[in-house]
Parts: structure tokens; sequence; C-alpha cells
């Protein structure tokens, strides 16, 4: 194809760069080594006169002579004399031989070393000019040499190299020696260093050709609006002419914006599979660097490949990485402010009729620049959500087309415990279950190991160690059946799926699981808030009515239910005292939903005193209804406490004084008829969503903790 082509000449350019790169640091380091090894040598060598030569001649101090046409050589006869300063011109007295000089030299060679290992790095030796300029030659040098005992003298025959070898020596070799060194060296370098030394501007993007990311549109479920806005953006890659004329412009840019775990990196991957056209994949981390202006070049290098491929798609995943607002506290030299200007340039560069298509992705859309989010840069906002119950249905559906599941699977009831959880959630769901299957040696799924695999993401796995004593567990137990008595006295609640008194490993000592009738959006009353409230105070309450005494185990219902009365007061406007004020405001929507406080801190002071009162009138009311419900409390508590785990038809089947051991397991909320509801007059005014995860995931009320 073209585009592989292409890539490929764009690939193969960097490599000769890269190689060309090497070589010459290769040859540097090499020239650099040859120069340090001649110093090296010429450190132990020392310039002496040609007349202190001749006198070490006569002290006796000279082992051998190495003799060329430009200098002598001498070493001498030992490393003490060799350390020794070189001597100076003192007149000594004549000695003559006993012998002649032929008899001498037979003499003298015996035991000799040869004069290739007098030359040892670690012996000092000296060097002289010869005299042999202006017609003065020293003829009686050899004669003087063999009168004194120096027998080793002249030049040491050695085969000589052929100019090629000797290069291939010194140069070719080390040089290929050194080029796999820093091949291996820069390639470990690379992940660390933007592509090695040599390519650190360069963007590190996956280029995805046609279907090769093995992701479609028929792999993603739950996402039908945001899958909408992708395939209009794909048809206008196919068909411009459709649109060009009516004149309408291809869009530049869609930002995918929701939770974690919501599918924005899957809907990227499914566009690849769906478009038929080169499709680049990067994270905004891979832009930022140690080095300052590595960013906005990879930023041009990424932009300038996609230009050369176009039509084409850029998918950054995590952009809020360089996209973040920029303030007074950045300098003007600050790395991820330089390479958000080069995005924005290059976003406003763009050709529209050429087709690239730049798509972003994060979780934290109110940091990033408003220059970013204008239309002509990002002129798509998609919004890509936790899924509602068809969504969740048809996400289960597509996680269990390769699982095998027996018949007495029932996705929809799944899904519909499932509300408020996102597609990754569902898909650790599946593969539990499936794994569940297998350790208990079945060859198929079934409800069971759902809801069980259900309660495992959501409470852990049970301790099947700990053990509790007499009075906790039935401390643990009064305290779920609190949660669970309040919940169904009360109208505006989820029904009670099942109570239990195990330990589980995320930190309870039980649980009880509420589950909703229907799929309900985030629109939630004032009762219904309060209401939630009231349930997550029925296991503090059932501790003080029962067994006068508190325990550390409403932790984490006390923190939930202060949650919903400050959101009351301080966002919803349902407070008595401060009306429809707004006191605070969201930082982070799609993440922890954590707000910051707009208020001076004496009205701060003031909302604390709103939220207690709402958190002492919901106490009431749980003690208030506990106390009226204690002798099915403990018919409950006392079932309870036999099995350890009981489902809420069951507890229903108790307090309508049925057979709880033929009672269905996913209770009837038409069973809460007007005879169990509380004696207390229901409370005026509106109330808030329980939401997913005000209980743990789920409207899971956690029991005591350890």
């Amino acid at each position: 194809m073209p585009d592989k082509k292409n890539n490929g000449g764009t690939g193969g350019k960097r490599n000769l760069n890269a190689i060309i790169f090497t070589a010459l640091w290769a040859l540097v380091i090499v020239i650099l080594l040859n120069y340090m090894t001649s110093l090296a040598r010429s450190a132990n060598t020392e310039e002496i006169t040609y007349g202190q030569f001749r006198q070490m001649i006569i002290d006796g101090e000279v082992e051998a002579v190495e003799m060329s046409s430009t200098r002598y050589v001498i070493y001498p006869k030992s490393a003490d004399a060799g350390e020794s300063a070189p001597p100076q011109a003192t007149p000594v007295p004549q000695q003559s031989p006993a012998a002649g000089p032929a008899s001498l030299q037979e003499q003298l060679l015996q035991g000799l070393p040869p004069l290739q290992q007098l030359n040892s790095p670690a012996a000092k030796t000296y060097y002289c000019a010869p005299i042999t300029q202006a017609n003065v030659r020293d003829d009686d040098l050899i004669p003087l040499l063999e009168e004194y005992g120096v027998v080793q003298y002249g030049t040491p025959y050695t085969e000589p190299l052929s100019p090629l070898v000797s290069l291939l020596l010194s140069y070719v070799l080390p040089m290929v020696l050194m080029v796999v060194l820093l091949s291996f060296l820069f390639r470990n370098m690379a992940g660390k260093m933007g592509g090695g030394l040599g390519g650190v501007g360069k963007a590190n993007a996956k280029v995805y050709v046609e279907k090769s990311t093995g992701v479609t549109f028929k792999d993603v479920a739950g996402q039908d609006e945001a899958k909408e806005s992708l395939v209009e953006i794909i048809d206008f890659l196919h068909n411009p002419q459709k649109y060009t004329e009516i004149g309408a412009k291809l869009p530049k840019g869609a930002l995918l914006v929701g939770p974690p775990g919501t599918g924005k990196t899957l809907l990227a991957k499914a566009v690849a599979g769906e478009a038929n056209v080169p499709f680049f994949s990067i994270s905004g981390s891979d832009f930022v660097e140690m080095f300052v202006g590595v960013g906005a070049s990879r930023v041009r290098d990424l932009f300038k490949e996609a230009n050369k491929l176009a039509p084409c798609i850029v998918f950054i995943d995590e952009i809020d990485t360089i996209g973040k607002s920029r303030d007074n506290r950045m300098g003007g030299n600050d790395e991820r402010e330089q390479t958000l200007n080069q995005l924005l340039a290059e976003m406003d560069g763009f050709d529209p009729t050429k087709g690239v298509i730049l798509l972003a992705a994060t979780n934290r859309p109110e940091v990033l620049d408003q220059a970013l989010l204008r239309p002509g840069r990002f002129d798509r906002r998609i919004i890509v959500d936790r899924p509602n119950l068809a969504g969740r249905l048809a996400t289960l559906q597509v996680h269990t087309r390769n699982i095998r599941l027996a018949e007495d699977v029932d996705l929809k009831k799944i899904a519909i415990a499932t509300a408020g959880t996102v597609g990754a959630d569902l898909a650790n769901l599946v593969n539990e279950a499936a794994l569940r299957a297998v350790r208990l040696g079945r060859k198929a799924v079934n409800q069971e190991d759902l809801l069980v695999s259900f309660e495992l993401v959501i409470a852990g796995s049970e301790k099947k160690g700990s053990v509790l004593t007499e009075f906790e567990k039935k401390l643990v137990a009064y305290h779920e059946v609190g949660h669970a008595m309040v919940a169904y006295r009360q109208k505006n609640t989820e029904p009670v799926q099942k109570i239990t008194i195990v330990p589980h490993t995320q930190g309870s000592l039980g649980y009880t699981l509420l589950m909703p009738e229907e799929d309900k959006t985030e629109l939630r009353t004032r009762d219904e808030l309060l209401a939630k409230i009231t349930v997550s105070m029925g296991g503090r309450a059932a501790e003080e009515v029962v067994l006068n005494t508190m325990t550390n185990g409403a932790a984490q219902d006390i923190q939930d239910a202060t949650g919903v009365a400050r959101n009351m007061v301080a966002m919803y406007g349902m407070s008595d005292q401060f009306g429809m004020m707004a006191l605070a405001s969201k930082r982070s929507q799609y993440l922890d939903g954590g707000y910051g406080m707009d208020c001076a801190q004496d009205t701060a002071a003031a909302m604390d005193q709103a939220v207690r009162e709402i958190l002492d009138k919901c106490y009431r009311q749980a003690v208030e209804i506990l106390k009226n419900s204690r002798e099915d409390m403990d018919r409950v508590v006392s079932y309870l406490l036999e099995k350890e785990t009981i489902t809420g038809g069951e507890m229903i089947a108790i307090l309508e004084g049925r057979d709880p051991a033929l009672a269905d397991q996913y209770p009837d909320p038409d069973h809460r008829d007007e005879k169990h509801t509380p004696s207390i007059p229901p409370q005026s005014g509106p109330a808030i969503p329980l939401g997913s995860g005000e209980f743990g995931p789920e409207g899971k009320s956690e029991g005591p903790l350890p």
C-alpha cells in the first residue's frame, strides 16, 4: 500500500541517520583512545642529550639500545637505574676489557632477554637524537657499546604490515566494536530519551493501518451516542464529497471525556479498525521529557508524519498531561507550556482538505487550557459516561460472547445489580466468574458465579481464616440487620438483596447489599437523599438500641452519610438555612467527584452546623424505626447468626411469617406494603441519590471494620 511505503521510507531514513550518527560517535571515541594510548606510552619516556647517553654507556647503566635513523631508545639495566635521573657528563676512568670484543660479546649474549621484552610499560626508558647532522657522525658508537658490554643494539626485525591491515587493526576494527557497543547502549536509552540520543525529538506514535488493532465498533457497547459522533467523522473521511457539496467542513478534533474505565481508548481503537486510514496513537506523557524543547519537537514531528499519510487520524491519550491550563506560575521556559503552544499552533495549521483528524481522551477536562477547547481546535466534546441499564446489558453480552454460559444465566438481573459500574468493571466481573467456574470444576458459568463475582469486585473475597467471637458476630449481625431494617421500613429506598456477616478482604466484617428495582438516572429527590442517609445510620442506631454501645465499624457509614448531607447543603440547595445558594463547586467531576469551597470561613462553619442537623435528624429517625421493629429485628438476627449469609427474600419471608427456606433469592419490592412503613411521618421536603458507591460500590453498606 502507499501508506506502508511512505511509512517504510521514513523509517529507513531514520535508521540511516541513526547509523551515521553512531558511526561518527564511534570514530571520535577511537581517535581519542589512540591519542590517550600514545600519551600513556610517552609518559614513561624521557629525552636526554647524546652526551648523557654516552655517559650512561660508560657508567654501565645501559641494558640495550634500540637504534633508528631518527632517535635512539635507551633501556636502563634495572628499575632503580631507570627511575634515577639521567647522569650528568662527568669524567670516568677508562675500563679496558679483559678479553676482546668477540669473546666478551659471546659471554654477554648468554641469558639476555630479547630486545622486544625490554619495552615494558612499567619500565622507564630514555631517548636521544643521533648525531647525523652537519656531516658529523659518531662512528665509534658501536665499538663503545661493545666495549662496555651493551650487546643488544640495533632495530629488531619485524615483518612489515600491509597499510590496509594496519588501518583495519588501528581504526576499522575498534570502530566496529564501538558501533556495536553504542548501538546497544542507545537502544536501552531509547525508551528514556525518546528514541536515543539521535532521535530525541522524534515522536513515538504507534501507526495502525486498516484493522490491525483488532477492535471495531462491534466490540464497543453501551456508548451509542459516542459511536454515532465518531461514525460521522469516519464517514466524512471516506465520503468527503457528500459533506463538501453542502459546504460542511471536516471537524479538526474530537475530545473524548469520561470517567476511567468507560472505554475512551477502546473507542479510539475501534475508530482505527473502522476507518481504513492510517491511525497514529500516542500518550500525552510521551511528549514530556527532561530536555526542554523536546515535547514541542515531537509535536512537530507527529503532525509532519500525519500530513504525509493524510487522510489519517491522530489519537492522543491522557491529553491533560500536556494540555493543562497555563497560569502565572509557569515560567516562560516551561516544557509543558512550550509543548502546549506547539500543539495549538499545529492544530491551527491544519489543512481541512487533507483530512487529518485529532482525537484526544481525558478524564480531567476541567484542567485543560481554554485555548485548546475552543471550536476550531476541538470542535466536538464526546461524553463517554457510565452506561445505563441497556448499555450495561449490551456490554455484558459483548464480554460473554466467548464465555460458555449455563441456562440459568440472566444477564439483565446482573445489569440491574451493577448500576453505576463502567465497562472495565463488567469485563472484570465476567472474567472473575469464568475463573470461579474453572476453580469449581464446571464447564460453564452460571448465575451464582456472576453474583459471587460481583460481590468479589465490591467487597473482596471471603476471609476464610478469620474467626469472630460470639459477641462480635452478634454485634456485626445487629449492625447489618439495622441497615436492612431501616431500608425495608422506609420509602424511597432500594430493596435489600443480601446480608452477610462473613468477613471480607476489603476491610468489612459484613455488609448489606441493596439492589435497585430499576435503572435510574442521576436525578434524586430530597426524600431519596434523606432516606439514603437514614439507611447509612441504621448500623450505628442498631448498636445503640440493642447493645447500648458504639463501635468503629460505623466509620464508613458515617463518612458516606456526611458526604451526602454536605452535598445537599453545599451544592444542591437543599438546606433551610442557606436555601438555593451554592457554597462549593466540583473540581474533578469524572474522578473522585470532589469539590472546593467557594464561601467565607464563617459561612463554612455555619454549613457544618447545617450538615450536622441533617445527620442528627436522620439518625433519630433510624433509632425510632429500629425501636418499633425490635422483635422483627431479633428474629432476622437469629436466622442470620445461624446461616451467616441470607438473601433479601429470606429476610422478607421472616418478617411476613413465612418459611425463609422457600423464599426467592430476589425480593419482590411489592411486598413492602403499608403495614411495614415506619410509624414516624416521612420527612418533609426532598432527598438525594444513593448513587453508585455511597455504600461501597453499588449500594453496599459496610459493617464493622477490623
